[in-house]
């Protein structure tokens, strides 16, 4: 706290500001602060306050020893001066008589006798004070049911009793009831009382999550997998990181272990790592831990005890490590209570969560469904096992020879050669063969280099792969491989002129890569222009290292021609300049009649390919395929079979840019099948699926397309290209809002937001920028309001140092003024639209700010009638100035023009202040600039003019009271619409007629 208050004035405004903060250390010790500062006033109300604020935040903050202190004095101050607790605060002293017994309940070491003491304390002051007795029997209900003991006759006690004005809320009573069946393996009859909580009709500050937390296993035992899969999502994210919810945490992860997602349950494990130090309540942490074990201990059984998890501060740990600690504890803690208790309760209840098995093999709970093996470190992607491949032979001469000649070949087997003689070489006792046939040792040292160069140039790492390329040539120039040493130099060549912003100079020679940066994409008009020229620079580069290049192999000298071919194509698809194609096609056919000479099949088909892309870059999209379908004949008479998914890929593409997107499909489709023959990263799959993606949303297959974006994604992320990963999360996460998944939408954005590239900023920050705003939308339409402004208003901030992107920050900080407006907070939502406002000079937003700030006035107006009108006639005022704006600079709007939108705001937000007049007449005005509905103008102009003569004729006939010109004004309406065949749009115009004529 900056300053402690100096009156008391401050100090009440001070404990709201408080009350706004989670419950956590900040406001605990901003709840203690504020106590101290309230002693220094002579009166005791806000003291009274200032101490329910602090009781509240240990309460709730996971904090229950402190609870019972801070209560005492509370009571202290009731018994000496009762006349300072008015009926309010006498209610919620009273009230909280039973958090204390929960805060004793949860400490081993509070005796039993001593909870029954207080228990006996709350009897005897609820009778004193005239207040019925319910509430206490719930709680010597709650003591039976934790101790194990007397249980049956306790509920009912408590059950067959009527509720009081201090009785628990009605959620967390169902939530009891319902565990009271749960004890007695009726869950039938515990998801039946839990079904009101569950279905949102009753909520608390503890509810659902709680609920949800226990009613997880019971839906899966009777067979409702979707119901628990949808809670689940819901329920974790309401209660993850919360201290004082540490309890519904463990369960989540113990319902992960049983539904064969225990990757999941290590993530959340991970994401929940501040609970094993914040959890100050023995219960809690009991039931937190016991979870922890559950999960641990399936992952340990199915042979994963290495793995790392996420523990107690101070150390790493393993599965198996992370285990044997919470063992050790939870073992301790179940002890302890079990002796204070004089039962084996919570011995017996932790076995009983330890030993159940399995629930179901296989629950899909995310769209990010991954195994353990997914889990470890650099875990490899393995080839599916569709295709047997070819065993990589154990002689090493042999084995350095294989993976040559398979690399010559371009085959994909040559990649898993590679790593095995990285391997090998990398050991200490490497022994190179003593063999002319295999070489020296420098000239394996340049094929795995360039192994590796073509790798890390796949994850478009262009600088770090055009060194790799370079240090390859000097070792095989060093072996007396020259001609390997040209083509290195040649990729290097090429590698270089890909590096954004590098000029033509510094694509002459690999040198100039030194220090480029390696983030992909070209920056705007003059971006592409240099890469235009280093692109051309690379090319001649080439040409003349070519032609100084002698003694090549057949396959060298066509990869140089391969390369030479790709420099230009890559120079056609970067400008679209028709007169770079014939260029392109001139080296293509070299490459061709060279391969076709020598008998080089993939050489040749990845000609005819060069050929086809050209074709389509040069928008005869016919001529491609008719030479795609020559390709396609040609591998399949003679190879190489790894050729076809990608042929196949790009036929179905084109395909779809002919419009034919069931072609495009059944290419695509084919192509994918095809694909599981060979490892995923060198016939590119990740892309088919993209690609599959896309057809889908074109055929109107929302939910396989989304299926096809997060396999495609997790494929990326998996070879190690994350930021193409993230892009595809991102699409795949918008796609999830679209169709209204919002559970699905958020899970996935926080599995995304948890890894460790993203937490540690290692990621490009707009990306992940985008990342949030999705999640921040989601949270707004699944009704979380706080947590969507919060996260909103944070983007905002972040975007506002976009001096690269005003338009962004226009349109992020528009949406935050909107959820602020919704908020009630109007004064900061005027900020954000100002803010806005400023970004849109540099780059307009029109629509978007114009929505903004109409909607910013119909808020206001809606939420304060009269006295709010000023402050939303000036933002209608700027999205007055917005339209002309647009107007001016011949803007057209999506849907209808702004200046009819921004008349029908000035009805709405009128009429809400009362203005009846204005707003009439302001709504004549949007009717005039709607225009009648004709057969032309179609179904949604006809619902907009419907809705703008139903809102005009209210005001005419309700609030103006002039019925006869409004029920004019709506049966010529109703005859318009009606002849139009729009009988729907017609109805709430006859029901406001029928109302108005009523009235006479």
């Amino acid at each position: 706290m900056p300053t402690a208050p100096q009156n008391t004035d401050e100090l009440y405004q001070a404990l709201e500001e408080n009350d706004r903060r989670p419950y956590g250390r900040t406001r605990t010790v901003t709840a203690e602060e504020l106590v101290d500062a309230a002693e220094q006033f002579a009166e005791p109300v806000p003291l009274v306050h200032a101490l329910f604020e602090l009781q509240e935040a240990y309460t709730y903050g996971s904090e229950p020893r402190k609870s019972p202190v801070v209560f005492a004095r509370l009571l202290n101050l009731f018994d000496e001066q009762p006349d300072v607790f008015d009926e309010r605060r006498r209610h919620t002293l009273f009230w909280r008589f039973k958090w204390v017994a929960d805060a004793l309940r949860v400490l081993p070491e509070i005796p039993l006798a001593g909870l029954r003491q207080w228990q006996t304390e709350m009897r005897d002051r609820y009778e004193k004070a005239g207040l019925g007795l319910q509430p206490y029997y719930g709680q010597a209900y709650q003591l039976a049911a934790h101790i194990g003991e007397g249980t049956t006759l306790a509920y009912e006690l408590w059950a067959g009793r009527s509720r009081t004005g201090l009785s628990d809320c009605e959620a967390c009573e169902i939530c009891e009831r319902a565990l009271y069946h749960l004890a007695a393996g009726d869950d039938e009859r515990a998801l039946n009382a839990w079904e009101p909580v569950l279905a949102g009709k009753e909520s608390c500050q503890e509810e659902p999550a709680r609920s949800v937390s226990h009613a997880l296993l019971p839906l899966l035992r009777g067979g409702r997998v979707d119901r628990a899969r949808e809670l689940h999502l819901a329920g974790y994210r309401n209660c993850r990181r919360n201290p004082s919810m540490s309890s519904e945490v463990g369960r989540h992860l113990e319902f992960c272990a049983l539904t064969g997602n225990e990757a999941r349950g290590l993530e959340l494990l991970a994401e929940n790592r501040n609970l094993f130090g914040e959890v100050d309540s023995p219960l809690d942490l009991f039931d937190f831990l016991t979870g922890v074990e559950v999960l641990l201990q399936r992952v340990e059984s199915l042979g994963h005890g290495e793995l790392p998890a996420a523990g107690y501060a101070g150390r790493t740990w393993t599965v198996a490590g992370l285990r044997a600690e919470v063992r050790g504890r939870a073992d301790d803690l179940a002890a302890r209570f079990d002796t204070r208790n004089g039962t084996t309760a919570h011995t017996d209840r932790r076995r009983a969560r330890l030993d159940r098995a399995p629930l179901v093999d296989a629950l899909e709970l995310t769209l990010r469904t991954r195994g353990l093996d997914e889990v470890a470190p650099a875990a490899p992607v393995v080839a599916p096992a569709a295709r047997t491949a070819a065993e990589v032979p154990e002689s090493l001469p042999e084995l350095i020879l294989r993976a040559r000649t398979l690399d010559e070949q371009g085959h994909p087997d040559a990649r898993a050669c590679w790593a095995r003689l990285r391997t090998l070489a990398a050991s200490r006792d490497y022994a190179h063969p003593d063999d002319p046939a295999v070489g020296p040792l420098a000239q394996l040292r340049a094929d795995l280099l360039s192994d590796e160069a073509s790798r890390t140039g796949e994850k478009d790492e262009f600088a770090e792969a055009a060194a790799l390329h370079e240090e390859a040539a000097g070792l095989y120039e060093d072996a007396g491989a020259q001609g390997d040493a040209a083509v290195a130099r040649a990729c290097a060549l090429l590698a270089v002129a890909e590096i954004p912003a590098v000029g033509a100079a510094g694509a002459a020679g690999a040198g100039g890569a030194d220090g480029a940066d390696g983030a992909d994409g070209v920056d705007g008009a003059g971006g592409a222009e240099v890469k235009v020229a280093a692109l051309a620079a690379a090319h001649a580069a080439m040409v003349r290292l070519h032609e100084e290049a002698s003694g090549l192999a057949p396959h060298q000298e066509a990869r140089l021609l391969r390369l030479r071919a790709t420099a230009l194509g890559m120079r056609l698809q970067t400008s679209g300049d028709e007169a770079h194609v014939a260029p392109v096609l001139a080296e293509a056919d070299l490459l061709l009649a060279f391969a076709t000479r020598h008998d080089l099949g993939g050489q040749i088909s990845g000609a005819l390919l060069l050929r086809a892309t050209t074709h389509a870059l040069a928008g005869d999209l016919p001529a491609a395929v008719t030479v795609i379908d020559g390709v396609l004949d040609r591998l399949k008479a003679h190879g190489p079979a790894w050729h076809l998914p990608r042929t196949l890929a790009l036929r179905g593409r084109l395909q779809l840019g002919l419009r034919d997107a069931q072609a495009a499909q059944a290419d695509l489709a084919e192509g994918l099948r095809l694909a599981a023959d060979w490892p995923a990263d060198v016939v590119d799959t990740a892309r088919l699926h993209a690609d599959l993606a896309e057809v889908c949303m074109h055929l109107g297959r929302p939910d396989e397309a989304l299926r096809h974006l997060t396999r495609s994604a997790e494929l990326e992320l998996r070879r190690g290209t994350r930021t193409d990963a993230y892009c595809a999360y991102s699409n795949a996460a918008q796609l999830c809002l679209d169709l209204g998944r919002i559970e699905d939408c958020i899970a996935l954005l926080d599995s995304l937001l948890a890894e460790p590239d993203v937490a540690a900023g290692e990621v490009d920050d707009r990306l992940v920028a985008q990342l949030r705003l999705i999640r921040a939308r989601a949270l707004h339409t699944g009704e979380d309001l706080k947590a969507a402004t919060t996260e909103f208003v944070v983007l905002a901030a972040e975007s506002a140092g976009w001096d690269d992107d005003p338009g962004s920050h226009a349109m992020i900080a528009a949406e935050t003024a909107v959820l602020l407006g919704e908020s009630g907070e109007f004064g900061r939502a005027r900020e954000a639209a100002e803010q806005a406002i400023a970004a849109h000079a540099g780059a307009p937003r029109y629509e978007q700010l114009s929505g903004c700030l109409r909607e910013l006035a119909r808020l206001q107006a809606e939420r304060q009638g009269p006295e709010g009108l000023a402050d939303a006639l000036a933002n209608l005022a700027d999205a007055g100035r917005i339209a002309d704006e647009a107007r001016a600079a011949e803007y057209e709007a999506q849907g209808r023009s702004l200046d009819t939108a921004l008349a029908y705001e000035h009805g709405r937000v009128n009429a809400y202040a009362g203005e009846y007049e204005d707003a009439l007449a302001a709504l004549e005005k949007a009717l005039a600039l709607l225009g009648e509905p004709t057969p032309e103008r179609g179904e949604d102009h006809a619902g907009e003019w419907a809705e703008c003569v139903r809102l005009t004729a209210a005001v005419e006939g309700i609030y103006l009271e002039r019925p006869a010109p409004a029920l004019n004004r709506l049966d010529a309406a109703v005859s318009r619409l009606t002849a139009l065949g729009h009988t729907e749009e017609a109805e709430p115009l006859s029901s406001l007629a029928n109302r108005l004529r009523d009235g006479e």
